[in-house]
């Protein structure tokens, strides 16, 4: 990629950009592997569509299978830096940083024994994950290799078995019919 020598003025840019700091832009490019931001500031990147990169894990609290379901090309944003990527050239971001985190304040009012409604959103062997409120998931881990799994989109009934404020998880017993 070439580094300071090659590309002072992005180097420059780049070195002087503090952790914690909110960059803007717009998206320029969703690939696979994450997005690409054209940030208002600072010089364009010599070879990838933005400066800002942002990975999947860091766009939002929300599970989901799409980066387009979160954010769209030409799409104004803004995140949090985390690093100067050196050997990219690029501003790691955050998006999600900027953003409430949801698990502190439902686990503040929520209790293990606590039944709650939600709506399967993945199977996995491990168990069955469970959307019981925006941004909140949990496992339900299967009770028997026999025990019917619910498809994903049905409607469940679970009981709060744990919840681990660090990890931010939730651990659910469920009825596997709605």
């Amino acid at each position: 990629m070439g580094g300071q020598s090659e590309h002072p003025e992005l180097w420059a840019f780049l070195a002087a950009l503090r952790s914690g700091e909110v960059l803007s832009g717009t998206v320029a490019a969703i690939e696979r592997f994450g997005v690409f931001v054209a940030l208002d500031e600072g010089p364009r990147h010599p070879v990838f569509p933005g400066v800002g990169f942002v990975t999947y894990p860091e766009l939002s609290w929300r599970r989901f299978e799409a980066a387009t379901e979160i954010v769209q090309a030409g799409q104004r944003v803004s995140g949090e830096f985390l690093q100067f990527d050196t050997w990219n050239l690029e501003a790691r971001m955050s998006l999600r940083a900027i953003q409430a985190d949801p698990f502190p304040a439902f686990a503040e009012v929520t209790t293990v024994g606590s039944e709650l409604r939600g709506v399967v959103t993945a199977l996995s062997p491990i168990g069955t994950f469970v959307e019981v409120a925006d941004g909140i998931e949990g496992l339900v881990p299967p009770r028997t290799p026999a025990e019917p799994q619910p498809e994903a989109g049905a409607e469940v009934t679970v009981v709060v078995t744990g919840i681990d404020r660090e990890r931010r998880r939730l651990t659910l017993r469920g009825r596997c019919q709605g």
